[in-house]
C-alpha cells in the first residue's frame, strides 16, 4: 500500500513542529593535506551503532566546508558544552580561520579539539548518503574521550541553550545545607532587622554559578511578603553579583554575557557593581519614579522560572524581562542629607570557607529617606550578615 501526502509540507511548519524536539550541536574540525583547519558546525549528530562504532551528522549539500572535509583523512567531532554559544557564532559567521582565538589541542588523528568541549570523537567519514538538502556522513570511530563532563549545548525551539536539571531539591546536596541551617539559627536576627527598618529581608545562597535560592526570609509590618522575588532565582544580571563579584574575570565575563544583546553602557553599569562591592561591601539599588513597581517584570519572570520546567525558549524570555528592568542599578555613593528611594540593599555574606556564597537582600524599604538612614540600614545589615556566616569584611558606607 502506498501513502501520498495531499499537499506539501509548509517549510515553517517543518521547522516549527521539529523545533520543539532537541538536537545536540557539534564543531567538526579537520585538516588538510597542507595543514589548513577546517571547522563547521553541525546542528544533526547521531550515535549509529556499537558494533562497529559508528557516529553520524548531516551538513547541507551547499557546506563548501564539507565538500574539503571529504578530502581530509580524518575529522574530530567535538560535543560541545552549553556555555559554549559564542563558538559556534564564531565559526558559523567565519569564512576562513575559523578557529583563530579560539583554544584547542590536536586528537591523536591531530585535527582540533576544543579545549572546553564535553567530549571529541576521533572519526573518519565511512560513506555518504544523499538526503535531500543534506548529506548523511557516517563516521567510523576510532578514538574518543570526555574532557569536560558538563551539560551539553542543545539547539531547540530557534536558539541554544542547555540541558540542567531545574528541581531545587535536585541539587540540595552538602554544599547548601550549610547556608541553610545558617540562615535559621541567625532567624530571630533576620525577623528583627525586617521588623525595625520596615522592610522585607531574604537570605539568599548560591546554588551554582547559574542559581541562587531563597533559605530564609521575614518581612515587617504591613510588608507584602507576596510582593518578593521567587525562592529560585536565575543569576542574571542584576541577580548575582554580591556572589561574582570575588570570583575570576573568566566568571565574572561569563555572568556580564548573559546579558545578550544589551547595550555596552548597560553591560558596564553591572561591572561597576562588581567593583562597587568589592570597594564598599554593599550595594543599593534605586528606584525610578514609578516606584516599586518598577520590580513587577522582575517579579513575574523569577516566579515563572521557579514555578516552571522551562524550555530554552522560556528561559531566555525570563532573562531578558531580569536583565531589562526599570530599575536603576547605577553603582554611586550615598549623600547624608540627600533623600533616596532605595529598591534594594544587598550585603554578600561570607561563609565558613571564606567564600561569599550567601546574601542578605532588604527590599520593600521606607521611601524618601536620606543617606545617613540609609547608611544606618547598611550597618545594621552588616552586622545579621556577620551572624549569618563569617565576618564580612569592613568599611563605610559611603
Amino acid at each position: 500500500m502506498s501513502h501520498t501526502t495531499s499537499t506539501p509540507v509548509d517549510p515553517k511548519v517543518f521547522r516549527d513542529v521539529l523545533g520543539h524536539y532537541p538536537t545536540g550541536v557539534v564543531v567538526v574540525t579537520g585538516r588538510e593535506a597542507d595543514g589548513e583547519i577546517l571547522a563547521m558546525v553541525v546542528g544533526t549528530f547521531n550515535s549509529v551503532s556499537l558494533d562497529p562504532p559508528l557516529v553520524s551528522f548531516m551538513p547541507m549539500k551547499t557546506s563548501r566546508t564539507f565538500e574539503r572535509m571529504l578530502n581530509c583523512s580524518s575529522l574530530c567531532i567535538n560535543i560541545l558544552g552549553g556555555e559554549q554559544e559564542d563558538i559556534v557564532l564564531t565559526v558559523a559567521q567565519r569564512w576562513e580561520n575559523k578557529l583563530d582565538g579560539i583554544d584547542w589541542f590536536p586528537s591523536p588523528s591531530g585535527d582540533p579539539v576544543l579545549s572546553e568541549s564535553v567530549a571529541w570523537i576521533d572519526a573518519r567519514i565511512a560513506t555518504t548518503v544523499e538526503a535531500g538538502d543534506h548529506w548523511i556522513a557516517l563516521c567510523e570511530v576510532h578514538d574518543m574521550a570526555v574532557t569536560n563532563p558538563v551539560s551539553p549545548l542543545i539547539f531547540f525551539q530557534g536558539g541554544y541553550g542547555s540541558f540542567v536539571c531545574t528541581s531545587l531539591m535536585a541539587r540540595m546536596d552538602h554544599e547548601i545545607l550549610p547556608a541553610i541551617h545558617a540562615a535559621h539559627a541567625a532567624r530571630s536576627d533576620v525577623e528583627d532587622l525586617a521588623n525595625e527598618i520596615g522592610c522585607e529581608v531574604v537570605v539568599f545562597t548560591a546554588v551554582s554559578c547559574d542559581e541562587m535560592a531563597a533559605v530564609l526570609s521575614a518581612t515587617g509590618p504591613g510588608v507584602d511578603r507576596g510582593l518578593g522575588l521567587a525562592g529560585r532565582v536565575p543569576m542574571v544580571p542584576p541577580i548575582g553579583d554580591t556572589y561574582l563579584f570575588d570570583h575570576g574575570d573568566t566568571d565574572q565575563q561569563r555572568w556580564v554575557d548573559k546579558l545578550r544583546g544589551a547595550p555596552e553602557e548597560v553591560k558596564q553599569v553591572h561591572r561597576d557593581r562588581l567593583e562597587f562591592v568589592r570597594e564598599h561591601g554593599y550595594l543599593v539599588s534605586f528606584l525610578p519614579s514609578e516606584g516599586d513597581s518598577a520590580y513587577d517584570d522582575l517579579r513575574r519572570a523569577t516566579r515563572e522560572y521557579d514555578t516552571a520546567r522551562l524550555t530554552p525558549s522560556q528561559e531566555r524570555r525570563i532573562r531578558e524581562s531580569i536583565a531589562s528592568s526599570a530599575v536603576d542599578y547605577r553603582p554611586r555613593p550615598l549623600t547624608d542629607d540627600d533623600t533616596y528611594d532605595i529598591g534594594s540593599l544587598l550585603i554578600p555574606i561570607r561563609d565558613a570557607n571564606g567564600k561569599h556564597s550567601m546574601t542578605l537582600r532588604l527590599a520593600q524599604l521606607p521611601a524618601g529617606r536620606t543617606g545617613a538612614e540609609v547608611k544606618g540600614w547598611v550597618l545594621r545589615a552588616r552586622r545579621v550578615a556577620e551572624l549569618l556566616g563569617a565576618p564580612t569584611r569592613t568599611g563605610t558606607a559611603a
